[in-house]
């Protein structure tokens, strides 16, 4: 693929770029502008990117296009081993400050959208966050190859961007990477030979440096030559007749700057102008003229009547000095004097409604050097003045030194003066680094010069001497030079840092080395190397010290602790110049150096006390003694030698849980010389041997709460105690306990059934039983008012309801049950509102199931299970029938209970088809339902089949209804043929409704037999009832007499096939009412309530499909009740059916209306409704 682009090798570099602009630059990931989409020659081209950038297409920055070169195709063909990649972005290098570019492209054939990229340095810094002035990242597609172009240009690249990046591209499940490597390599300072006027801009649209020199990058050594004079050209003709490819190179050949406006005005006087009936010659697409010159525009009209009139950038021109206007026939003349940089502007000339226009284009003389740069010598510290002058007063220069700009402000060395056309660096106080070739540059020419700057002789007018002084004294080196410069201090070879003890001074010829308070390392040989001579001034100082003894690192008290058995080894640091001798003892004892195991080891530095296995009686005071020529010093170390506690006594357990205990111990007889700084404590489980860890944080209290342990497991536990040392060995393990824990209330406590003098309660087991078990219940009641509570049972129950007996009529009492396992009785569960303990009376209410409410078919030999439930207290009485006679129990099985009845058939029959009647009764309230049962069976054969006729290759056929239609309608029959020969049967219609068929397509020459099925729900009949006679198809031909036939009439005025049904609805829940009506033309239905047609009512939904009307009610209340229609009307007439819904309400388990269980505190509350009732049941 294409290596990356390099600005700084590039055979000639680009003009400096602009600066940013947010609305002509496209950011990472957005699309261009309209505006610069359709007009591309006029976007601003980055540095460096060449003609590369203007040949890619459809990219932001996109000036024309460029085939691809072989390179690159050979390298795109290697590419195709990537998983989405065709061409990868290539390792690159680039120079300090210079731009370049990596690309990497895929392949769209496949792929349904555009893939993500990434772009990342290192492994994990995602680029796009850190997209702005030095990096672009831009994406482009190429619709007639279909490849994705995405870029990454860096610009003015610095040294730290040099490192590995890595790109990335995603499409779905699909992913593919690839790292590259960028190296950033330090500027050499030079440019190649350019033309100055490349280095200057021209005033631009936005642009913050407009008008200002731009050198960096661009000056190069070499010697001053006499530019030649070169012809006369037409920047502007170059750019119109030239390829987009070549603009970059004409605007750096020629200097043009506002490259970026000449390229849009290029595309403006491109357009094709149409042939104008005003003018007969027009303007030139543009002129070109120097700074006060005479530029004439002319003009040829084909009316020399018109009017016209010049304007520029807009505004009319009025004759002047500057603007002279002449006539010459049909000729219209235009002068402009004097043209100066403001002129360069567009101009266009009017006459009549037509227009035409032309650019003018204002060039600038160069400015040239007229007096060179002169070769000078100085010293180090001279001021040093280079001097030149140019063509024109306070033009425009740039300084440079070795080929890098030179920069004046403030704060730098470099001061530049300008008297006229003099221009003047001058150097304060120059040193040998400013010797180097200095440059000059203008728009014209260059002029350049050599500095030398050297050294002046030096002279040692005060050596340093040697110094012995105190430690902690100061110590001051001085000497003094001839020459004021600059120097070095270095002791024993290596540079002297200053610090805060160690200062350098340099006033005028005069150095000093201070350091105060002298330490023995600051004795040596220091030496002073004044810069840029080969001059050294050496001296040595020497530091003396009395013994000293450094107890800082031990304690305020001087007392060091040991652990018992182990080794001490105590380090005392040393000081003293000459070394001290060292002399250890202990109760006046010395301690000798040797190998016993307690010794004394002494070292330059420091010396060491050693007792290898450290035991309780060594400790005590030992004393330390040193001594040399300068003097004595003595110091007393207590040493104490400690160890671990013993362990505590085994600990107790007083309380215990569902899955915790609480625990507690005495504190350790010793606590091994060291305070007790806390315990651990472990548990293990009885039959195990691993001890879990239950505290990590010490525990400072001599009590302990373990939990999280396993309800009904035994349990040990044991302490460790543990001080500064080290922890102890464990105590006994405590006795066994088990955690258990009572179980959670039980659930669900409500009434039974209340008598007179009984009230029978039920319950659900509690949520949580634990370990322990569920041993039984413990049911107590309280009579209104008191607070005492009385066992109802005086054993445990095992079962989860109970009848409290022997209570008094009209009483109130309050109920409670308990769970109770070997942990104890559980927390109670309590009835929320006393009982009244009276028998309550309720009506029967027999709850139909939905699909009961219609007819109930079964066929023949399948099971008929029906559970009808229903309500009333006390227990009702069910009384069934069929068909108001009497059920033979024989045959069919009757199993009631005290909420529901059921009929059970084992295998129905068509005799068990008719109506069931259900009475339920309670004392003197009945109520009753009714309950269709149908039988259906698969339906006898046709009575008779005849052949009425035949003709051709066609018989008609007709036959009658099967006598037994199996209890249910004819769907349909099925007619076979068979060949006389072959008496093969062949179905020819299926699903036939009517008793009348035309058999056609038969065979000439053939005898036929056919015979007809009858079929319902069931299927078809067992057997067919088969023509007595056969038909056959003569071969001669006969002429057949087309029968007439009248036309069927299949209008037929609306009919409900299956009418609405009487239901009711839960409030809250959604409801539907259905029914089925046939006719021909297709009836249309309108739904009513109350005799109210429903029009565009969101709570009600209809459909209607193959003649099924469904209205659905969504979320009823009471007030949805009532009598609802269904009308259906077409031309032949209207057919109407109805039914009443009934709403109710459920409220704390009771379903109403009815009469429902009145709780204490409630008051009924009607709501009134056309054609219904329903009641609610409100607490007070």
């Amino acid at each position: 693929m294409p290596e990356p682009t390099k600005e700084n090798e590039a055979p000639a570099p680009a003009p400096a770029p602009p600066p940013e602009e947010p609305n002509k630059e496209t950011e990472a990931g957005n699309a261009p502008p309209k505006d610069e989409e359709e007009g591309s020659p006029s976007i601003a081209l980055p540095p460096g990117l060449g003609s590369r950038a203007l040949e890619r297409k459809d990219s932001e920055w996109s000036l024309g296009e460029s085939p691809a070169t072989e390179e690159q195709v050979k390298q795109n063909t290697n590419s195709e081993l990537s998983t989405l990649f065709v061409e990868k972005p290539q390792t690159g290098t680039v120079k300090v400050g210079g731009n370049i570019s990596f690309i990497a492209k895929v392949k769209a054939e496949d792929l349904l959208r555009k893939p993500s990229v990434k772009w990342f340095k290192g492994k994990w810094m995602d680029l796009a966050s850190k997209a702005g002035k030095h990096l672009q990242l831009k994406e482009t597609f190429e619709r007639q190859s279909r490849v994705y172009t995405f870029e990454m240009q860096i610009i003015k690249a610095k040294e730290n961007y040099a490192g590995n990046y890595r790109c990335e591209v995603t499409y779905k499940d699909k992913f593919d990477s690839c790292s590259f490597d960028l190296e950033v390599h330090e500027s050499t300072g030079t440019t190649p030979n350019i033309d100055i006027r490349s280095a200057f801009k021209r005033s631009g649209e936005g642009q913050e440096d407009a008008g200002e020199l731009d050198f960096s990058g661009l000056l190069k050594r070499r010697e001053v030559k006499q530019q030649e004079e070169e012809p006369e050209i037409d920047v502007w003709e170059l750019l119109k007749n030239a390829n987009p490819n070549e603009y970059e190179k004409i605007a750096f050949q020629y200097g043009i700057t506002d490259l970026r406006g000449m390229l849009k005005r290029l595309k403006r006087m491109r357009r094709v102008e149409k042939k104008s009936a005003a003018f007969a010659k027009i303007l030139d697409p543009a002129y070109q003229i120097d700074k006060g010159g005479r530029v004439r525009f002319v003009v040829e009209l084909a009316d020399p009547k018109l009017e016209v009139k010049w304007y520029k950038n807009g505004q009319e021109i009025r004759p002047s000095t500057k603007y002279i206007f002449e006539h010459k026939g049909c000729e219209r003349i235009m002068f402009i004097n004097n043209c100066s940089l403001t002129d360069d502007s567009e101009y266009y000339v009017t006459a009549g409604d037509e227009k035409c226009s032309t650019e003018l284009f204002v060039r600038e003389p160069p400015i040239m050097v007229t007096k060179q740069l002169e070769d000078t010598n100085a010293y180090c510290g001279e001021k040093v003045e280079l001097e030149c002058e140019v063509s024109e007063d306070d033009a425009n220069v740039k300084w440079f030194k070795n080929g890098e700009e030179i920069i004046p402000g403030p704060k730098s060395r470099y001061k530049v003066k300008v008297e006229g056309k003099k221009h003047i660096l001058i150097i304060e106080g120059a040193t040998k680094a400013d010797s180097a070739e200095y440059s000059v540059m203008t728009t014209g020419g260059q002029s350049s010069a050599k500095l030398t700057v050297d050294l002046k002789p030096l002279k040692i007018l005060a050596p340093l001497t040697d110094l012995t002084v105190k430690l902690g004294k100061e110590i001051c080196l001085k000497c003094e030079i001839s020459e004021n410069v600059t120097g070095k201090w270095t002791k024993n070879g290596l540079p002297v840092q200053e610090g805060d003890r160690l200062k350098v001074v340099h006033k005028g010829r005069i150095h000093k080395l201070v350091i105060d308070s002298a330490l023995i390392e600051d004795e040596g040989e220091y030496v002073f190397t004044p810069d840029a001579y080969s001059v050294t001034l050496p001296a040595k100082v020497h530091v003396i010290d009395p013994p000293k003894i450094n107890l800082d690192g031990l304690d305020a008290d001087n007392t060091v602790t040991v652990i018992a058995g182990n080794k001490l080894r105590l380090e005392i640091p040393i000081s003293g110049e000459p070394p001290p001798k060292v002399i250890w003892s202990r109760a006046d004892k010395a301690i000798t150096e040797g190998s016993g195991r307690i010794r004394a080891e002494s070292y330059p530095d420091s010396s060491s006390l050693i007792i290898d296995v450290a035991e309780r009686e060594d400790s005590g005071v030992y004393n330390i003694n040193l001594k040399n020529e300068a003097g004595e010093a003595h110091a007393s170390i207590k040493i104490k030698v400690v160890d671990i506690p013993d362990p505590p006594v085994a600990p107790n357990v007083t309380d215990v849980g569902d899955d915790w205990c609480i625990m507690n111990w005495e504190p350790p007889a010793y606590d091994g010389g060291s305070p007790i700084l806390g315990y651990f404590i472990e548990r293990k489980k009885k039959q195990s041997s691993r001890w879990m860890r239950l505290n990590f944080e010490l525990c400072k209290e001599t009590t302990f709460e373990p939990k999280k342990m396993i309800e009904g497991v035994a349990y040990e536990v044991r302490i460790f105690a543990v001080n500064a040392i080290g922890i102890s060995k464990p105590s006994m393990p405590s006795k066994p306990f088990v955690p258990l824990a009572v179980t959670s209330p039980p659930t669900l406590l409500a009434v039974d059934s209340v008598t007179d003098t009984t009230v029978t309660m039920k319950w659900r087991p509690p949520d949580q039983i634990g370990a322990a078990g569920l041993d039984g219940y413990v049911l107590e009641y309280c009579f209104e008012g008191t607070e005492e509570w009385i066992v109802a049972n005086m054993d445990l129950i095992d079962k989860t309801k109970f009848t409290i007996t022997g209570l008094p009529t009209d009483a109130k009492i309050f109920v409670r049950v308990k769970a109770v396992n070997a942990a104890g009785a559980s927390e109670p569960k309590y009835y929320s509102q006393p009982i009244l303990v009276k028998e309550i009376i309720e009506p029967p209410k027999i709850r139909i199931p939905r699909h009961l409410k219609q007819t109930y078919i079964r066929r023949v030999g399948e099971a008929v299970n029906l559970v009808i439930p229903f309500q009333g207290k006390p227990r009702p009485e069910l009384t069934w029938t069929k068909d108001g006679a009497e059920i033979d129990k024989n045959q069919i099985n009757i199993r009631n209970s005290e909420t529901d009845t059921i009929i059970f058939i084992r295998k129905a029959e068509r005799s068990h088809s008719g109506k069931y009647d259900l009475q339920v009764k309670v004392e003197k309230f009945v109520e009753s339902a009714s309950i269709d049962i149908q039988i259906v069976d698969r339906p006898g054969p046709p009575q008779l089949v005849k052949i009425e006729d035949v003709w051709g290759e066609n018989v008609a056929l007709s036959w009658t209804p099967p006598k037994d239609d199996g209890n249910a309608a004819i769907t349909g029959y099925t007619i076979q043929k068979a060949d006389k020969k072959s008496m093969e049967w062949f179905t020819v219609i299926e699903h036939y409704h009517r008793t009348n068929a035309t058999i056609t397509e038969l065979v000439i020459g053939n005898e036929y037999y056919f015979r007809v099925f009858a079929e319902n729900m069931c299927g078809l009949s067992e057997n067919a009832t088969m023509t007595k006679e056969s038909a056959v198809i003569a071969k001669d031909g006969k002429v057949y007499k087309n029968p007439v036939y009248e036309d069927f009439d299949f209008t037929e005025a609306p009919m409900y096939t299956q009418p609405l049904v009487n239901t009711y609805a839960i409030a809250g829940y959604n409801a539907t009412l259905n029914c089925s009506v046939r006719g021909n033309p297709k009836p249309k239905i309108t739904w009513m309530k109350n005799k109210v047609a429903i029009v565009n009512d969101p709570r009600y939904r209809m459909f209607s499909n193959q003649g099924v009307c469904t209205l659905e009610i969504r979320k009823p209340s009471p007030y949805d009740g009532g009598t609802y229609c269904c009308k259906a009307v077409n031309d032949l007439g209207t057919a109407e059916v109805e039914c009443k819904l009934e709403v109710k309400v459920i409220y704390q388990g009771v379903i109403t209306p009815g009469e429902p269980l009145f709780l204490a505190g409630q008051q009924q509350v009607d709501f009134p409704s056309a054609g219904s009732s329903c009641k609610v049941y409100l607490l007070t």
